[in-house]
């Protein structure tokens, strides 16, 4: 799969300390307008170092928000979530254990009104607990794409 920069929210980004964390990168629409009416898109995140559950109470939260500003700090609109809790998690939250190095998952993006639009779209990253701390990619990406991610090794030669 090929990936535009342009779309790529974050690059191997590191989070290593309890803390909310917006993404390496925003997308600038121009004006407040929404991304998810028409064809359907989403963020896809990818795992490159797993998630650390060293004391079980290590728990992840991904977002997807609009902003009014580039940094992600006024008329903060929430699109989407996935949370993934150590121990035994409680709906809606999944298992951490699932984030392991390689593990993808999607956030849609839902269809908006203009009343909820926003200029920039981006990522949020809310790390708790004693020890957590994860590296992960996140791209915006069209949801007609999800069925064609393949994975290719790296390191590899054409000959």
């Amino acid at each position: 799969m090929y990936i535009d920069a342009d779309n790529q929210f974050s690059d191997a980004q590191a989070l290593s300390s309890a803390a909310a964390v917006v993404g390496q990168n925003v997308i600038d629409l121009g004006v407040a307008q929404s991304i998810g009416n028409g064809e359907p898109m989403c963020v896809m995140y990818v795992v490159s170092v797993a998630a650390d559950q060293g004391t079980g109470d290590e728990d992840y939260t991904f977002e997807v928000e609009y902003a009014s500003d580039a940094g992600q700090t006024t008329g903060r609109q929430l699109m989407g979530r996935r949370i993934f809790e150590s121990g035994t998690p409680a709906a809606p939250a999944q298992d951490a254990d699932l984030l392991v190095a390689g593990f993808k998952f999607f956030i849609p993006m839902p269809p908006t009104t203009s009343s909820e639009d926003e200029q920039f779209l981006g990522i949020r990253t809310t790390l708790a607990g004693t020890t957590p701390s994860i590296t992960f990619d996140a791209i915006l990406m069209p949801m007609s794409a999800v069925d064609a991610t393949v994975d290719y090794a790296s390191g590899f030669t054409i000959t």
